[in-house]
């Protein structure tokens, strides 16, 4: 195992360090091997030597060394492409500064339309999050090889279908930034309840998808849904340690012990709230995190603002119209208006194969008391649910309902 201080380099320099020799070499699998190599030679060197004050400039130079003496050895490399790229890589300068533009090209390639979700995702979290395959896969819960191909899969397209490697321009960055954006948020739903398992929550998943927002705030701060979705993330990731119990089973919000709330999180998501009202440009994520706010203000259960949220969903609603978000909204007016009003909103929607579109339906059923259509709405969310600790809570949702 790697030492602390190695480790830590590791996480915060392999993305930024892949980024950079993506650029120098041109391609994506050999900058992850060189990159590899680097962090391999480091462990040896800094476990004796301690790790250098530049750690991350050590890395690229000593990656791109390494990829300079493996076009060297290779012979049955195009050898054109390899004398370019090897001179390519000997006119940069020893030491790397600012990797924002490298950083950006990256993600834009890893979370470019031509890819599907799955391989935007996995992607994203080997070459910028620095995830083994392995950890990947255990995070999606498929076997180490089935990730390994999806990985390479998706390298080959981006290779075959030449998939540029630059920051879009201005004019193409707002549709091109919405799979980015949606490829961090979908992180970090993935880990805030897992599809499947023993576990509620890969926590792994929720923490790498906070830190990649992070990195898309610092590289993109004029972009405010980026702001955002990192403000709705930090809001979410706050409430982690009350959502699950002494043992492990879901805590539902309106019966968690708020004291147990991460409240340096809360005040940094509500900050960055406040920041983005006063910029008057709202967008889907803003509003998001600007209901979940009004969550994180309520100091105990009945004191949400619950005409606030509304109002929250009426404008996201008008911003991006779509069932889900239909069906949040119906969950507050259930809280304004009763369950009544809220079930005939929830009915006109098309979500059948939405597993929360049946637990809402199953909830606002049981609160006017129809236990039996309640039981039917539970057992169908059952069947859509493969997570074990949600299944025991929906389970024991229904046998409540009785």
């Amino acid at each position: 195992m790697a030492p602390p201080d190695v480790a830590s380099v590791f996480r915060a320099e392999y993305g930024p360090a892949v980024a950079t020799l993506v650029r120098l070499l041109g391609d994506i699998t050999l900058a992850e091997e060189a990159v590899q190599d680097a962090f391999v030679l480091a462990l040896e060197r800094w476990t004796e030597g301690g790790v250098p004050p530049k750690p991350g400039g050590w890395i690229v130079t000593t990656a791109r060394h390494r990829a300079i003496d493996r076009f060297r050895r290779e012979s049955t490399r195009d050898e054109r492409h390899a004398q370019a790229a090897l001179l390519h890589a000997r006119d940069e300068p020893q030491e790397v500064g600012a990797v924002r533009d490298d950083q950006l090209r990256l993600l834009f390639t890893c979370c470019h339309p031509a890819l599907s979700s799955e391989a935007q995702i996995a992607l994203t979290l080997r070459l910028l999050g620095g995830l083994e395959t392995a950890q990947i896969a255990r995070a999606f819960l498929v076997p180490e090889l089935t990730m390994a191909q999806r990985l390479v899969r998706a390298k080959k397209k981006i290779r075959d279908a030449g998939i540029p490697y630059r920051i879009p321009t201005e004019a193409e960055l707002p549709e091109r930034l919405v799979p980015v954006l949606a490829v961090v948020y979908l992180v970090y739903t993935a880990g805030h309840t897992a599809t499947s398992g023993e576990n509620l929550i890969q926590a792994e998943l929720c923490d790498e998808a906070v830190r990649l927002a992070r990195v898309l705030a610092e590289l993109m701060p004029d972009e405010t849904e980026v702001l955002g979705l990192l403000a709705l993330l930090l809001l979410l990731e706050s409430r982690r340690p009350a959502r699950t119990g002494p043992t492990g089973e879901l805590v539902p919000l309106s019966e968690q012990d708020r004291r147990l709330w991460n409240h340096a999180l809360i005040d940094e998501g509500q900050r960055r709230v406040r920041d983005l009202l006063r910029r008057g440009a709202p967008g889907p994520y803003q509003v998001q995190a600007a209901i979940q706010a009004v969550h994180a203000d309520a100091s105990r259960t009945g004191k949400t603002d619950w005409w606030q949220v509304l109002d929250l969903y009426d404008l996201l609603l008008s911003l991006h119209p779509t069932p889900v978000v239909a069906l949040n909204r119906a969950m507050a007016l259930a809280e304004v208006a009763g369950p009544q009003e809220a079930l005939a909103v929830v009915d006109a929607l098309t979500l059948e194969g939405y597993q929360p579109f049946h637990v809402v339906r199953a909830d606002l059923l049981a609160r006017q008391g129809r236990g039996t259509e309640a039981i039917a709405a539970y057992d169908r969310a059952l069947r859509l649910t493969d997570n074990a600790v949600e299944r025991a809570h929906l389970q024991r949702r229904r046998d409540a309902a009785t």
